[in-house]
């Protein structure tokens, strides 16, 4: 959420020497289905998947529209599960504030800080997401709300997924604890979890080179 390709910038950088990399916005719409299809007008005939936190919750719908199209998927950081009421009652005073000028305040106090583990990057990582964040604006926040209100539960769909599968979280996500990674790697045949030590819901910032290598094994699976 409230992210671009510059969440993936390390990855970037390292995969696209051998293989074609490409970003897709989920921007667009507040509803995950309408991304999803977005996401597969894009996209090849044929392709591997990967998705950090509303970004898996996106792949997940993606996967279960077109899983002929999905090689492999990884998913990091994310929540196969629908919204808990609670946290989606939580969205609207956010929302309210977002619409009333307050993105920036919003997305520093009551968002990513939460989430990420502690170490000397910290500061730089949270400046890239404040600069995403305000480079989306309000309104892409307050789609992207709406849609993880609204998504739907994919726990079912998920046992029916036959392709290699990463399932990856940072140790010290507190916006999608482990538990729900265990979850995701025991709904899905075969799947591997790797637990990445020193991160906690943008491992791909906050430890770059480890989150990387995972990724570079799933595609050679």
């Amino acid at each position: 959420m409230m992210c671009d390709a510059r969440l993936f910038a390390p990855q970037i950088n390292a995969l696209s020497a051998k293989r074609a990399v490409m970003v897709a916005p989920i921007t667009s719409s507040d509803s995950i289905e309408v991304l999803a299809e977005e996401v597969l007008a894009h996209t090849p005939p044929r392709f591997a998947l990967a998705g950090l936190s509303m970004g898996g919750i996106v792949a997940m719908e993606v996967i279960r529209r077109a899983p002929d199209r999905v090689t492999r998927l990884a998913l990091m950081d994310t929540n196969p599960k629908a919204e808990h009421p609670a946290v989606a009652a939580a969205r609207e005073p956010q929302i309210a504030k977002v619409q009333g000028g307050q993105l920036r305040s919003v997305m520093r106090d009551e968002m990513k800080p939460n989430y990420l583990a502690d170490g000397p990057n910290l500061g730089a990582i949270l400046d890239t997401c404040m600069a995403m964040a305000e480079a989306l604006g309000p309104e892409v926040f307050v789609r992207q709300s709406r849609a993880l209100q609204a998504r739907p539960d994919q726990q079912v769909s998920l046992k029916a997924v036959r392709v290699p599968t990463l399932v990856l979280c940072g140790e010290d996500d507190g916006l999608c604890p482990l538990h729900r990674h265990t979850l995701m790697r025991d709904l899905i045949p075969g799947a591997v979890l790797e637990v990445i030590a020193g991160a906690g819901h943008l491992p791909t910032l906050e430890q770059p080179e480890k989150t990387t290598q995972a990724l570079e094994r799933w595609l050679q699976t």
